[in-house]
């Protein structure tokens, strides 16, 4: 049983992303990094939540919105974090605030192609078969074969979808609506940041 008194992550990082959504859907959007960074700051215990298969995942996410949130106190919005690394020349450099921000991105497809997949195998109490398919989908073609491997290995310490469900203090009909909510959420969030990559010529795949 749920204990409602305890952290709720699920129903945060659903609630920030709406929010999120909302800025990124509004006519003349002004993204700030500080709210971007506190979002996508509360999807960082999921990938804790997974073990070993997803440690590089956990600890290179929470290093690069660390970073943004660092950034937030310098810089306003998005646009101007990125405008600022394109007038320096160092978008593509490592520790770029604009390389990080992609970085960040992938980590909320993944979560985003991985509560699809959760939610879409009801029924099955392992998550091998969700678990592989959205790091096939999102992280894999940017993985080196050494990571790709250990991930693979990794895939078979995975916790089963209750004890999931525990350490995220969610019963399984609640779990699913907070998903689908960030999934919902997600969805224009990456496609703001996406579309903010495209229009300076940048590109995401690298």
């Amino acid at each position: 049983m749920a204990d409602s008194n305890a952290e709720r992550p699920l129903r945060k990082i659903s609630t920030a992303f709406k929010e999120l959504a909302a800025t990124v859907t509004s006519p003349s959007p002004q993204v700030p990094v500080a709210q971007f960074s506190h979002a996508c700051s509360l999807v960082s215990p999921l990938f804790g939540c997974l073990g070993i298969a997803f440690k590089f995942a956990e600890m290179d996410y929470v290093a690069k919105v660390d970073d943004l949130a660092k950034a937030s106190s310098s810089v306003s919005t998005l646009v101007v974090m990125v405008d600022k690394d394109i007038e320096a020349d160092c978008v593509r450099k490592a520790g770029s605030h604009t390389r990080n921000l992609l970085r960040v991105k992938r980590g909320l497809d993944m979560v985003k192609a991985l509560f699809e997949e959760i939610i879409a195998s009801e029924g099955s109490n392992s998550l091998k078969d969700p678990a592989s398919k959205s790091y096939a989908q999102v992280f894999a073609p940017h993985h080196g074969w050494a990571i790709r491997k250990a991930v693979a290995l990794g895939m078979y310490a995975l916790p089963t979808r209750s004890q999931l469900l525990t350490m995220l203090n969610e019963e399984e009909a609640e779990a699913k609506i907070e998903m689908q909510s960030y999934v919902n959420a997600s969805a224009p969030v990456i496609a703001y940041v996406e579309n903010l990559f495209h229009s300076k010529q940048l590109g995401i795949d690298w």
